[in-house]
């Protein structure tokens, strides 16, 4: 099979590489970009754990193809971190053990980020409604809510000034 070559903007620095044009975009990122933060976790879009920023937007990885990022900004868990600190949602996780085995946890996060960027002043309800797309096997969600209603209160923001 011939392969396309794709170029796109990843957590800042400009990408590229050759990728067969059935290839995912999380196989492009974790194979060809060794980042191994976004996570495969069912390869249907159920799971949420392959969640990246596309442009501005949460997308699951999983669901689209690396040719279809041409030419597209791409943040995944590791570009959340700037200058060596950790994003405010990062923190708010850490903080509030909104983690256990840590496999959903890059997933959850970036949609985390998303769904505050789209509702501030999200309630309880709403930020469980706006998780529906990730899964956890773990904490039982409750301090995953926890964290994002902390990072939403400007609790972590305001320690790390």
């Amino acid at each position: 099979m011939a392969k396309t070559h794709v170029t796109m903007k990843v957590n800042g620095a400009e990408v590229e590489g050759l990728v067969e044009p059935r290839t995912l975009l999380v196989h492009f990122i974790r194979e060809n970009l060794q980042l191994t933060g976004t996570h495969v976790g069912c390869d249907t879009a159920q799971c949420g754990a392959c969640t990246v920023h596309l442009n501005g937007r949460a997308v699951k990885a999983c669901s689209m193809l690396a040719v279809q990022a041409q030419g597209a900004q791409v943040t995944t868990i590791e570009g959340l971190a700037q200058n060596g600190t950790m994003h405010p949602m990062q923190e708010a996780f850490r903080e509030c053990h909104g983690l256990q085995c840590g496999f959903c946890t890059p997933g959850m996060v970036m949609s985390a980020v998303q769904l505050l960027a789209d509702n501030p002043k999200a309630t309880e309800a709403e930020i469980r409604e706006g998780l529906d797309g990730n899964i956890c096997r773990c904490t039982g969600y409750q301090n995953i809510v926890k964290s994002i209603q902390f990072c939403q209160s400007g609790a972590k923001a305001s320690m790390a000034a």
